[in-house]
């Protein structure tokens, strides 16, 4: 699902530094992999280069699980699935103390949060105590156990996956937990000669598991100094002095509606955090890196504020009455908002 309004500008390619041409070759490799999600792909990256977190809805079979499962054997590191359900309980993600009758001491067991990428599968299946254990580990990157902290790994980024469709027997995400995660994106199904792609893949990767044919694609894992070199790359992207005014501006539209018509007033009931301030910046930072560019344009922003803000506002009952969305308070903002 595109974003309204927003058309995505093609990458560029004259002048990449080293790190940059590394990422594109990630880039392509998951675009090779997972076909018809490019937007999702980019949106990893970003989450990824802004050392944030990603939560993604959309229906079932359409590469969500794919996609990290894919970014995580392109990435030096390691990848661990979870999948939430009713009965899990939070020592199952943070790690508990195990008793050890010979020596009667009491010795730390990891939990699958110690790796580096993380896939929260269907993160909307387990109650809130679970979904809480995720909190510390996404805010803070430590775990605490008893009277005990644990750091995590310097690379951790945490992907969040829901289904919209069924939602008997599901725990919504509190709006606490929720601005935790840098960017909500929602995907759609593929066109139709992307899912021609998909079945010619598949078919592929069939007969190289069967042996009758070779690999259907390798990759080198980019390593960790060349992912952080890019994280440090994308804090040097020039932001033009009007543009972070213009930054800003969004973000506080969403506090004060009424200043851009009753209408707005009327729709939004709480408005982003600073948290939304950040984001925005450092994604749009890294939309305009991986785009090869050294700074940022209103279309960066604008084509990102919809990650970064929908899961941040919070609709009035009139809006939702009305069938309201936030994407299109968020559509809105962007049209009322003047850009520089």
């Amino acid at each position: 699902m595109s974003d309204p309004i927003i058309q995505e500008q093609p990458p560029q390619t004259a002048g990449l530094s080293a790190t940059q041409e590394a990422w594109r070759g990630l880039q392509q490799f998951i675009a090779r992999q997972v076909i018809g999600q490019e937007r999702l792909i980019e949106r990893m990256l970003i989450a990824l280069l802004a050392d944030g977190h990603i939560l993604v809805e959309g229906a079932p079979g359409l590469a969500k699980t794919r996609a990290i499962n894919v970014l995580g054997r392109g990435v030096e590191g390691n990848f661990q699935r979870i999948q939430f359900t009713p009965d899990l309980l939070p020592a199952d993600l943070t790690g508990t103390e195990i008793y050890r009758p010979q020596d009667g001491s009491f010795h730390f067991q990891e939990g699958p949060l110690f790796h580096n990428l993380i896939l929260a599968d269907e993160i909307n299946r387990s109650p809130a105590k679970v979904q809480s254990a995720l909190l510390e580990a996404m805010a803070e990157r430590q775990i605490t156990v008893g009277r005990k902290t644990y750091p995590l790994p310097d690379l951790f980024m945490v992907m969040a996956t829901q289904n919209p469709i069924e939602q008997e027997g599901t725990y919504p995400l509190p709006e606490a937990q929720l601005d935790r995660f840098l960017l909500y994106v929602r995907i759609g199904y593929p066109e139709a000669a992307h899912e021609r792609e998909i079945l010619r893949l598949v078919r592929g990767e069939a007969r190289a598991a069967r042996g009758s044919s070779g690999e259907t694609g390798t990759f080198d894992p980019l390593p960790q100094r060349v992912l952080f070199a890019g994280r440090s790359e994308v804090l040097d992207i020039y932001m033009a002095e009007p543009l972070e005014e213009y930054l800003l501006q969004l973000v506080l539209a969403t506090r004060n509606p009424g200043a851009y018509g009753q209408e707005m007033a009327r729709w939004l009931q709480y408005g982003a955090s600073p948290r939304a301030t950040i984001a925005l910046d450092r994604c749009s930072r890294a939309k305009a890196w991986l785009a090869g560019r050294d700074y940022v344009t209103p279309d960066d922003i604008q084509a990102i504020a919809y990650d970064v803000l929908r899961h941040r506002l919070i609709l009035s009952y009139e809006a939702e009455a009305e069938g309201i969305t936030t994407d299109q308070c968020i559509r809105e903002l962007i049209r009322r908002v003047a850009v520089p």
